[in-house]
């Protein structure tokens, strides 16, 4: 697996500071997708241990609240096999933070259930997830006052309630919209 990026200190993905690690490989190819450049699977470096130790160096100090995975696609089924041993070393080293992550695919009708994103491991992955926004992104549902997802059809999704209850549960997070604020002079 190669990934695009890694963002130290990111406020935009997720609740409170966090670490954000963009994969690589898409097959989605959401039309005005803020991340093109992530579609392709060989774009950006290779993610090999000495990345997995620079992560979890930076997922250390106190103020970082967890990592994000986004992309790209982490659910892509090249991408899922990376990802396992590393989120699990991620919820060990750190069981108190949160892990995040984005995917088009959708929690209930794709990752859980028969579909192409849907692999003998992949619910072991979802199981060390806190927090997945689902969902692609469709240009038509935008809504830049969303908080943690980019157009209304995608879900905020507690993973732990969802596996335990067995249906979808959605996070405290799912309709909030950023507080609007007003400057008086």
């Amino acid at each position: 697996m190669n990934y695009a990026n890694i963002k130290n200190n990111d406020i935009a993905n997720g609740e409170g500071v966090r670490v954000s690690l963009f994969v690589s490989g898409c097959t989605h190819r959401c039309k005005n997708c803020f991340n093109k450049i992530a579609w392709d699977f060989n774009y950006g470096n290779p993610f090999d241990e000495e990345v997995e130790k620079k992560i979890i160096k930076m997922l250390e100090p106190n103020h970082i609240k967890g990592l994000t995975l986004l992309g790209g696609e982490p659910m892509e089924p090249a991408n899922q096999s990376a990802l396992l041993p590393f989120v699990k070393k991620v919820k060990e080293i750190y069981p108190n933070k949160t892990i995040w992550c984005y995917t088009g695919y959708l929690f209930d009708k794709e990752l859980l259930s028969e579909s192409r994103a849907h692999l003998p491991i992949t619910k072991e992955l979802l199981s060390y997830f806190d927090v997945l926004v689902d969902g692609k992104f469709v240009e038509e549902l935008k809504d830049i006052t969303l908080r943690f997802k980019g157009s209304s059809n995608q879900r905020v999704i507690d993973v732990q309630k969802s596996l335990q209850e067995n249906t979808v549960v959605f996070s405290k997070y799912n309709e909030k919209k950023h507080q609007e604020f007003h400057i008086i002079y």
